[in-house]
């Protein structure tokens, strides 16, 4: 990689790591699907001009859509609600082993001695930080996190399946059959809407705009580009900045602290994570927004 490469891969952690962060600021004043059909809705409205509709593969996205941003947003962002970003950000990082071992029981990969190592250091961590006395009536935000990170894995795997569609293809038109259905979920599951709508502030706005523009718009074009035109196994492990920035940012924007049980776990969590990539090829076409 270039240094121009290596530049545009450091935005992809940053601005996503800072919007996982943001978004839990956003959640303060937005329910979590609201505040996820706005930023869909926005990002999907600029992203759709760009791209032709796929009118062969419409079911598939729709279904892609419902799994991978409906239910996969609602179990991480409502998980977000009742931990600290910090720790939400490093427990997000088991998608990696987690897809590592649907992929061998699916698509009949080889697991191999070091990505089951990884996965076997990755989930240690995740009993190390789970174990952490300030969890303690929170393990159901906790699962909730786990469980988005299995329900985004299968996402992947239905995307790997979607030949012939570019990235940008599919993040636009994902986000396009994303919105209704999220706005759907939110009226069913969630209350205070209009109010929050009304009282919204202009920091609140800010937030999903950046979130949007920012972490969706931008971060998903650079990070497409990149596929686009580096080797998979260079540029993923820019991805492990990504609890790096969110931990900054929860520390800077919400006072969190950093424990010795988040310092341990998220270092087994991140060597695992670590040997996942190594040895696993992932699907080119992510949409982790």
């Amino acid at each position: 990689m270039n240094s121009k490469q290596i530049l545009l891969a450091l935005i992809v952690p940053i601005t996503w790591g800072l919007g996982f962060t943001l978004a839990k600021i956003g959640m303060e004043q937005f329910p979590a699907l609201l505040i996820m059909t706005i930023r869909f809705g926005i990002a999907g409205l600029i992203l759709v001009w760009f791209t032709k509709p796929p009118w062969g593969h419409m079911r598939e996205i729709f279904v892609v859509a419902l799994i991978g941003s409906t239910i996969q947003y609602g179990l991480t962002y409502n998980g977000l609600k009742g931990i600290d970003a910090s720790t939400a950000a490093i427990l997000v990082q088991l998608e990696g082993p987690i897809l590592a071992i649907m992929g061998a029981f699916l698509l009949k990969e080889k697991l191999g001695i070091t990505r089951a190592l990884g996965m076997g250091l990755a989930f240690i961590g995740v009993l190390i930080i789970t174990g952490e006395p300030r969890l303690d009536g929170h393990l159901d935000s906790v699962i909730l996190l786990i469980a988005g990170s299995a329900v985004w894995a299968v996402a992947q795997i239905m995307i790997s399946r979607l030949k012939g569609l570019s990235g940008i293809t599919i993040l636009a038109w994902v986000a396009i059959m994303a919105t209704p259905q999220m706005f759907v979920a939110s009226l069913l599951i969630e209350d205070g809407q209009w109010l929050a709508i009304t009282t919204a502030s202009f920091i609140d706005w800010s937030i999903i705009l950046y979130l949007a523009l920012i972490m969706t718009v931008l971060g998903y074009s650079v990070w497409y580009h990149l596929l686009s035109s580096v080797d998979v196994s260079k540029v993923s492990p820019f991805l492990m900045l990504l609890p790096i920035t969110s931990i900054i940012a929860g520390i800077v924007l919400l006072d969190e602290k950093l424990t010795s049980s988040m310092i341990l776990g998220g270092l087994l969590i991140m060597s695992g994570v670590a040997s996942t990539l190594i040895s696993w090829n992932w699907p080119r076409k992510q949409i982790n927004l």
